[in-house]
């Protein structure tokens, strides 16, 4: 295989009627997909695109992923935008890129309108009526190579511009065999899907659909703020599979959803982005018997690079770990002194790891290097600035970002440790620490019924006096960052600005 559109055609063969995916407007077939895809593709052709990045800027919805085919079959890399991700990020993205054309619906067009946009846009819906050119499209397949970039997906740019991580054909496959083992997808099974499209953490959904013949149900954004219809449209749409962020999960069990109503269909819960706390784990273990999967993995390394299938119950204050890397992934970690040991930073090497970042040679350099433990020829492996450790069963623990461990007092600690001991507090729902370096201040943002004196006071019989947060306040809901993940930065400002 050569690209991921060898999964299309034997998706199409195999049954071009059966639903890949549905969003509230309607449903798209295997066959829909390809005719779509067919036709973008043969339009881009037709425009001159040939390796270049083509963004996409559309609705959530099934259209947008089948665009996404449309410029892999004109043998181009896709650039996800949603307008939801602001004009400002939006337009670094475009100054990056410059693209020659972009994809977009009514309101991507306006808004890149608005911005001054130098390309050509070309209307979504318009191109998918455009005559398919079979000759064209074999010619473009042919000259594809597996390392040809596949999509250009740019980071949150939480410090800084946003990075775009080039994505390849052939991580995408490796990875598409991986994460569907991991998961152990059926033809029958059918996922909500939670994550944005301009976000790596959808492919789960997409290439289990593509290798496995599975479906998936975009879940409307909207549902995320109220958990009890969330579950609900779980079970109308008979959901088997959920890959979800922490926080997605933790609304549902946090609210206690489950007293008036369960998930009826779920076989796997896989949960990433951030740690899961025991206390949270346990309710969904209690309510819904399924496989649960603890995910980890940089967007640098194509998705997830390694899961952990629970096989015991975890208590407060343990650590789920995120157990093994994919078969065709090696994960190690480096101390400060860069020898190899149980605990440190974690580094990735594999087919997973992506090219690097485009047209951003200096922070390329300094995150994908050569790998520290082969000095006899050219190999890159992926820095993550993640800390872990093995632990006494030799299991990997994901220990938090290296940029979070701080010296406090007089001790290195890491705020998911503080994190980990708040969670684990009755009445505390969600939680995020922080930290004011111009005043070495450590302080704690949460969501829960607890009063802050209270929330001290259980805190005191669970860490030392270092570890206890000078200033805390509580929230209705954490701020998160556009790929759902807890936003640290804006928690840091809610509280100390």
């Amino acid at each position: 295989m050569k690209s991921v559109l060898a999964y299309l055609k034997q998706r199409v063969e195999t049954g071009p009627e059966r639903a890949m995916f549905i969003d509230e407007t309607e449903t798209l077939t295997a066959g829909d997909v390809a005719a779509r895809s067919d036709s973008i593709g043969s339009a881009l052709i037709r425009r001159g695109a040939v390796r270049e990045p083509v963004p996409v800027f559309m609705r959530r919805s099934g259209a947008m992923i089948a665009a996404f085919f449309g410029v892999w079959k004109a043998n181009c890399c896709y650039v996800p935008i949603d307008a939801e991700m602001g004009e400002s990020r939006i337009r670094s993205i475009l100054s990056r890129v410059e693209p020659r054309f972009a994809i977009a619906d009514e309101t991507g067009a306006a808004m890149l309108e608005r911005l001054g946009f130098a390309g050509e846009t070309l209307d979504a819906d318009a191109l998918t009526r455009e005559a398919a050119d079979e000759a064209a499209l074999r010619r473009a397949e042919e000259t594809m190579l597996d390392v040809d970039p596949a999509y250009l997906v740019f980071t949150s740019g939480s410090t800084g511009a946003p990075k775009g991580v080039v994505g390849c054909h052939r991580a995408v496959l490796d990875y598409a065999a991986q994460i569907t083992d991991a998961l152990k997808v059926r033809d029958d099974d059918v996922f909500a899907m939670q994550a944005p499209l301009y976000v790596d953490a959808c492919l789960k959904e997409i290439l289990s659909a593509l290798r496995c013949g599975s479906a998936a149900v975009l879940v409307p954004k909207r549902l995320f703020m109220t958990p009890v219809p969330l579950v609900r449209f779980l079970n109308e749409h008979r959901v088997t599979a959920l890959c979800w962020v922490v926080p997605a999960l933790t609304l549902i069990s946090a609210l206690h959803t489950f007293d008036e109503i369960v998930p009826q269909y779920l076989r796997t819960v896989a949960f990433g982005s951030e740690v899961m706390p025991p206390k949270q784990l346990r309710i969904w273990q209690q309510h819904v018997k399924a496989r649960y999967l603890n995910l980890y993995g940089p967007t640098e390394c194509t998705g997830m690079s390694c899961f952990y299938e629970v096989d015991r119950v975890f208590e407060d204050g343990e650590r789920i770990p995120i157990g093994r890397a994919f078969d065709n992934a090696e994960i190690f970690l480096l101390d400060e002194s860069g020898r190899e040991a149980d605990e440190g930073e974690i580094f990735i090497r594999g087919t997973s790891v992506c090219h690097g970042y485009y047209r951003d040679p200096e922070r390329t350099a300094k995150a994908f290097v050569q790998n520290p433990k082969n000095p006899d020829y050219p190999e890159t492996v992926y820095r993550t600035g993640d800390l872990g450790r093995i632990n006494a069963r030799g299991e990997l623990e994901f220990l938090g970002r290296r940029d979070d461990q701080i010296k406090h007092m007089g001790h290195r600690i890491e705020l998911g440790e503080l994190e980990a001991a708040a969670k684990a507090v009755e009445g505390v729902d969600a939680a995020c620490a922080v930290f004011d370096r111009e005043r070495s201040v450590l302080g704690l943002v949460y969501t829960g019924a607890i009063e802050r004196s209270a929330l001290l006071t259980a805190l005191r019989t669970r860490v030392p006096d270092y570890l206890l947060p000078k200033m805390s306040r509580r929230v209705d809901a954490l701020p998160l960052t556009q790929n759902g993940k807890t936003d640290r930065k804006a928690a840091t400002v809610l509280l100390f600005r």
